[in-house]
């Protein structure tokens, strides 16, 4: 079944810059040029807050992972916490010397990853609301920074036209994809961690794999993109470009699924909500839609509980590996219906010890590059000692 338009909110008064959905579904966020940020309520008849308090356009909104925060960036270079509740109060950041067009909860909802004008990106406490510190090697402004499924990771884009990846410790950048031919108004990571998406203003959306630093499936359209959300289930990418669509790209066949026309002018944002049954968009034309996902429905549900057990995928013919679960359960759905219950909890007990195994070689790979850090530490001092010996010889 094709995406369906299921609500529409009208209330900005200038163009819409941000839309995220709290994990209960029941709310949905959004942040305007009109320096406002609207908190609309899912349930029929439910009245709309307004938060005033910026003094500039808001660039950025988003829940934090348990709904009761609202962060949010703006043109007036602070970042602002919310509680999503009548009296809407909020407290505010103040690190940036730049429009603030980022924000981003780990998935803990421990820190916040800020992205601005200033061409840092910053990292923060939520619950100390303290600034922690900055990555900054981009040269030109950063529109977008995430953090990683895991935390571990921080991907920024930049009107520099790089995208960079970031240890989260180490504080080092890994790793520059340059592949872009424009600059790079959004990214962010796949489900599973393993790979990015990023749009671009050269009217594409790359993905790469941050394992292998490689270029996986690239889509073509014929306007600048300017944001774009996967499905939890990690099949589907949805796109808001400049030509007013919003695109849905399946990305186990890496093909366009479904183009959808609603707003007039261009589509600034899109989001899918926390369990891929709807999605949000929001455009210059004021407007917040909301649709109902309605495409593989049967299926994502299973996927999503697939990937949470840990079971293990064969990345057959795919571009992307880790997105072939969707494939591969329609293929063993039959199969499956007959089996025994014993069988079964083996398999999670295999797939639970597996996932144990990867978390302790995951400790050992992290416990290993910390030796070879302060190895390399002592190997510097050792050759400084030296040098300073030799010159205190020659002196004499």
């Amino acid at each position: 079944e094709d995406p369906s338009l299921e609500r529409h909110f009208k209330g900005h008064k200038d163009a819409v810059t941000s839309v995220d959905f709290s994990l209960n579904k029941k709310q949905l966020a959004s942040g305007s040029m009109d320096s406002c940020l609207m908190i609309w309520s899912m349930r029929p008849q439910m009245r709309a807050y307004r938060f005033v308090g910026h003094k500039d356009a808001v660039m950025c909104v988003q829940f934090s992972p348990s709904g009761h925060l609202v962060a949010s960036g703006s043109r007036d270079k602070t970042v602002r916490l919310w509680v999503p509740s009548v009296k809407g109060e909020s407290t505010v950041f103040k690190a940036h010397t730049g429009t603030v067009r980022s924000v981003h909860f780990s998935s803990d909802g421990q820190s916040l990853v800020t992205a601005s004008d200033d061409k840092t990106v910053k990292v923060w406490t939520v619950h100390r609301q303290k600034f922690l510190f900055s990555l900054s090697q981009h040269i030109n402004w950063v529109r977008c920074a995430r953090f990683s499924p895991d935390g571990r990771l921080i991907v920024s884009a930049s009107d520099d036209k790089t995208v960079k990846l970031w240890d989260k410790t180490s504080r080092e950048c890994i790793h520059s994809f340059c592949e872009h031919g424009g600059f790079v108004n959004h990214v962010d990571f796949h489900p599973s961690g393993t790979c990015i998406a990023a749009a671009g203003t050269d009217n594409t959306v790359k993905v790469w794999d941050v394992r292998m630093n490689r270029l996986l499936q690239h889509y073509q359209g014929n306007a600048v993109v300017n944001s774009l959300s996967f499905h939890p289930s990690g099949n589907y990418l949805v796109t808001a470009s400049n030509d007013s669509t919003l695109k849905i790209l399946d990305l186990l066949e890496g093909r366009l699924l479904y183009t959808l026309h609603g707003h007039q002018g261009p589509a600034t944002c899109v989001a899918f909500s926390r369990a891929g049954d709807l999605f949000a968009s929001g455009g210059s034309d004021e407007q917040v839609m909301v649709w109902k996902t309605n495409f593989d429905a049967a299926d994502y549900g299973d996927v999503l509980k697939t990937q949470k057990s840990g079971t293990s995928v064969d990345g057959s013919h795919h571009a992307l590996v880790e997105m072939d679960s969707g494939v591969h359960l329609k293929k063993t759905k039959t199969q499956d219906a007959g089996r025994n219950h014993e069988q079964q909890e083996e398999e999670t007990n295999l797939a639970n010890t597996l996932e144990h195994i990867m978390g302790q070689l995951d400790v050992l790979t992290q416990t290993v590059s910390i030796l070879e850090q302060r190895l390399t530490l002592t190997e510097d001092k050792l050759k400084e000692c030296l040098e300073n010996q030799q010159k205190i010889i020659q002196n004499k």
